[in-house]
């Protein structure tokens, strides 16, 4: 866990006083509406279809026990009793009152937790791979340079008013498990031939209404240079983003507009300028900062252990969640464990005050007091005894966060949809629901294998559905809701945009819509091996395009 020095939390501190006085004025109508605007959505905080929604920043994903509870109390106290989880690591809450924000920011900063960033025109949350520090595949643990982001992008006052938000994510190893691809700016660790760490940068990524996979920029980066580099990017976008329309805003387009190989070009002249200026990196300063990361104190295990491999061997529904919530670590004796947020009936991503103070309770006992935030909308326990899997399991069933469904179709990425969100065409969470029923049963999950299925209820694409294996897009047509389908996107280092397979679909045809392309890939499936989505690519779209709208139309 990440510590505080006196200055962060001076920074916080001062936060919540400002806002405080700034909702004292507005709610006095000394601020009008427009001047109040920028002000509550540099706290995080913005207005939906029913309330204004809190948005709580979660660096990289990167949870203690006592920020936890403390997100249980504010969910109980202030709002009806449960928080989303994002895909930006953050958490949401609902139904917040205006007037009692300033005490919300005000327990957030007692637990070094704040509001700032998480919305507005600004580098918003840093996220990274949900295994960081613990994942045997690294080259570097993407934490620390996460929280060196962090604090270079926090009050960057040249990139305070940028044309649109931006996002950064960063991976450390060459799996890249953080959607690194599809962000602004991708930022991937890696090694020169001279064996010397540096980082691949990648550009121009996004989803939204120009989904893109990201550009290369620059193969080799030394790790000194990582924020002047940076700086060059987001200086060419500030310089040159598309502030006459908020459509075309994004470095996407920029990058688009003006050709990958153009904008590298510009970005390496910019730099030239910065390079070895006051911004480069020193030993000290990664150290200064590795240094306020409590690192947990493992105990020296064996692996196997023998009465974890009794229990392998004696209870098949304890095989079937070790095979898909429980993953590798790299000390050993130790695993990293998801946590399910997608049992059917549940919205994705929402836990109630109950579950985390439940968690926190749990993480204590078993993963040193320490919860992430996973962008595909669940929860890790990253440092778990082996022998004490079984235990845990046993712990996380009757709070209804061991289905054993990561990396299967039920693990829906879903936004809040129309249900919540004003600018949603049409609701998320129901249609979530409706197919998590009608594939509710596991063994029928496990047989169709690996297959992302991801909801978003607008363009903006919060629910990613342009890399899932399967997409669902919410719009509108004539103020009724309708569905369009995409198949063939991926995440990960080979990312992919999928095909939209044809018209949309109403939203009681949706369920049935999906089992069919499922019944068609299970038919053509070369082996149980072929993923869904690799027979999309094998065979193209039309294959299931033909079937399925024989069938529906």
């Amino acid at each position: 866990m990440y510590q505080y020095d006196p200055i962060d939390q001076r920074i916080v501190d001062e936060r919540v006083a400002q806002f405080r006085d700034q909702t004292k004025r507005f709610l006095a109508g000394k601020l009008s509406e427009d001047e109040f605007k920028g002000l509550r959505l540099r706290n995080g905080l913005y207005i939906q279809r029913h309330a204004p929604m809190l948005r709580v920043a979660i660096p990289y994903g990167l949870l203690s026990t006592r920020q936890l509870r403390m997100l249980a109390h504010i969910a109980r106290k202030y709002d009806r009793g449960y928080g989303h989880f994002s895909t930006r690591q953050n958490i949401q809450y609902n139904w917040p009152k205006l007037e009692e924000v300033p005490d919300i920011l005000a327990d957030l900063a007692s637990v070094q937790m704040h509001a700032i960033q998480t919305s507005g025109n600004c580098v918003r949350n840093i996220t990274s791979d949900q295994f960081a520090g613990i994942a045997p595949d690294e080259l570097v643990d993407p934490l620390v340079w996460a929280e060196v982001m962090r604090q270079w992008s926090t009050f960057h006052p040249e990139f305070n008013f940028l044309p649109r938000k931006f996002k950064i994510a960063i991976s450390g190893s060459d799996e890249d498990r953080a959607a690194t691809m599809v962000h602004d700016v991708g930022v991937y660790a890696v090694r020169n031939p001279q064996g010397e760490t540096g980082f691949k940068v990648i550009a121009g990524g996004g989803l939204g209404r120009t989904p893109i996979v990201g550009h290369v920029i620059r193969e080799f980066l030394p790790w000194r240079h990582l924020l002047t580099y940076l700086d060059a990017i987001l200086r060419l976008y500030n310089r040159y983003g598309r502030r006459d329309n908020l459509y075309k805003a994004r470095i996407k387009i920029l990058v688009k507009e003006r050709t990958p190989a153009k904008f590298r070009e510009e970005v390496e002249q910019e730099w030239a300028h910065l390079k070895d200026g006051p911004g480069t990196l020193i030993q000290e300063e990664i150290d200064r900062i590795s240094a306020r990361f409590k690192r947990p104190e493992y105990l020296a295990l064996h692996s196997p252990d023998r009465e974890h491999e009794a229990h392998l061997r004696a209870d098949k529904a304890f095989v079937r969640w070790v095979g898909r919530n429980v993953h590798a670590h790299r000390a050993a004796g130790y695993r990293a464990v998801t946590l399910s947020l997608k049992k059917t009936g549940i919205p994705p991503g929402d836990a109630t005050a109950d579950q985390m103070d439940a968690i926190a309770d749990l993480a204590e006992r078993y993963s040193f007091g320490e919860v992430r935030v996973t962008h595909e909308q669940n929860l890790v326990f990253p440092h778990v005894e082996e022998r004490r899997l079984y235990d845990l399991w046993q712990a996380l069933k009757p709070l209804g966060l061991a289905t054993p469904n990561i990396g299967l179709l039920t693990n829906m990425i879903a936004c809040p949809g129309g249900d919540f969100c004003s600018l949603a065409n049409a609701v998320s969470i129901p249609v979530a629901e409706a197919i998590a029923r009608r594939f509710d049963d596991l063994d029928y999950q496990h047989d169709i294998g690996e297959l992302d299925l991801n909801i978003s209820g607008c363009m903006n694409s919060c629910g990613h559905h342009h890399v899932g294996h399967i997409g669902i897009l919410g719009v509108d047509k004539n103020g009724e809701e309708w569905y369009q389908i995409t198949i063939g996107g991926r995440q990960g280092t080979k990312a992919a945009i999928g095909k939209v397979i044809g018209p949309s679909f109403a939203r009681q045809d949706v369920p049935d819509v999906i089992e069919r392309l499922i019944r068609i890939y299970l038919e053509v499936r070369e082996s149980e091996e072929e993923r869904f989505v690799d027979v999309v690519h094998r065979i193209g779209v039309e294959p299931f395009k033909i079937r399925v709208y024989e069938q529906v139309h």
